[in-house]
């Protein structure tokens, strides 16, 4: 596939008000369509990856809202309107509901989602 859309794209994760959809795109990249309501803190679903952070880069935009990302180096905060790199070793927590879309290699990203499906239950 090398087209994806929003509404086409199938739901891989959800709960809480989370929805992540994802789908492989050109390869071995994948791209999500992710929303956070506010107040979501990602880190207790990577707790148990290593350094209890994402591990997988990630390249995207932010469509609305905005969100802080916990670093090795300090927090950094994203807002509508916005174009992201986030190297590996970052937790997501939503400031206001926020909607993002993503670009990932498939493989990293893989694994972070199963552990957050496990961790979610």
């Amino acid at each position: 596939m090398t087209v994806a859309t929003k509404d086409g794209t199938a739901v891989a994760l959800e709960g809480g008000g989370v929805e992540l959809r994802k789908a492989e795109i050109g390869g071995d990249m994948s791209v999500a369509f992710i929303r956070l309501p506010k107040g979501t803190d990602m880190g207790p679903a990577v707790q148990g990856l290593p350094d209890d952070m994402c591990q997988c880069p990630h390249w995207g935009y932010v469509l609305s809202g905005r969100l802080a990302l916990r670093t090795p180096r300090g927090d950094e905060t994203y807002e509508a309107g916005q174009a992201f790199y986030w190297a590996p070793g970052h937790v997501p927590v939503a400031l206001e509901d926020v909607e993002y879309v993503d670009f990932s290699p498939t493989a990293d990203f893989e694994r972070v989602v199963d552990h957050v499906k496990a961790r979610m239950g």
